[in-house]
């Protein structure tokens, strides 16, 4: 049927509003389900809905369309969410998975564009959130960002199990934290220190967990990150993260000394290239 100029126009308008085009998506595609490129630029095929009522778990901000992701990640959210309300007796809180066919955010992340990454908030749900609550959740950070130390009254034994749990899963490439909670798990841990290698540290991940699964068997198209370097990434790795001297106070002590200032400038990011599968998928809707 066609469609008349008056229809096509606000069909344009209503799609040049959206500064992400994959947010005009409400529905995941028909196709087999596939990652196609990479955790940061690519799409969806196929993806599927994780129910927003489940054993173990709750769905966080649902009206945000963000509770799509890879058969596989669907499949690891049940699986872990059952295992942590069996064994640690708490209801894992699901952050943002993914849109309907993928794609980038309009805000929040680059990430999470092939159905394969998942946040899980590290605020333990003993008894389930309200509708309203869920709405409008409130985050448990375990740090205090400004004096970078964890806050002892937010952690909880469970949160090491919980992290433990999920990096021993074979599915999971690697788990993003606040470098601050890598040294704690690092810390904790006794012998059994080969699942340490997957967690990382990153900035932002105070409240929530980012967990990254790897590309599916058999889909060529998706684009699998490195993995991580070899060992525990404890002692001098994590420790490196630790906050740099400002800047601004570097060079005013350089200049009030007579010093030379040395500061490497970072070189622009070349742009991306959206996979022409992906391409595709927006063209359908301009």
């Amino acid at each position: 049927m066609k469609m008349t100029w008056l229809a096509i126009t606000l069909s344009l308008v209503s799609f040049s509003s959206l500064s992400s085009p994959w947010e005009s998506f409400s529905q995941p595609n028909r196709l087999a389900p596939e990652a196609i490129g990479s955790y940061a630029n690519g799409c969806l095929f196929g993806a599927k809905a994780l129910p927003l009522k489940g054993y173990g778990y709750q769905v966080l901000r649902s009206q945000n369309q963000r509770y799509y992701a890879h058969p596989n990640t669907i499949a690891f959210v049940q699986r872990l969410s059952a295992q942590a309300q069996q064994d640690l007796r708490t209801h894992l809180l699901i952050g943002d998975m993914s849109l309907p066919q993928g794609g980038r955010f309009s805000s929040g992340h680059s990430s999470h564009q092939t159905g394969l990454d998942v946040d899980i908030w590290l605020r333990l749900a003993d008894a389930k959130l309200s509708d309203a609550a869920l709405k409008v959740p409130t985050p448990k950070s375990l740090v205090n960002m400004s004096a970078y130390t964890l806050i002892p009254s937010h952690w909880d034994s469970r949160h090491f199990g919980l992290m433990k749990m999920a990096a021993q899963d074979e599915e999971v490439a690697r788990i993003f934290v606040h470098p601050l909670i890598k040294e704690k798990l690092c810390n904790l841990e006794g012998g059994d220190r080969a699942w340490l290698r997957k967690i990382r540290p990153w900035w932002g991940h105070n409240y929530h967990m980012h967990v990254r699964l790897h590309c599916p068997d058999g889909e060529s198209s998706c684009v699998e990150q490195s993995p991580p370097p070899k060992g525990d990434g404890c002692g001098m790795e994590v420790a490196s993260w630790r906050p740099k001297p400002d800047v601004k106070a570097y060079r005013a002590k350089a200049k009030d000394e007579n010093r030379p200032v040395s500061i490497a400038k970072v070189k622009p990011k070349p742009k991306k290239i959206l996979p022409q599968l992906c391409t595709q998928l927006v063209d359908q809707t301009r």
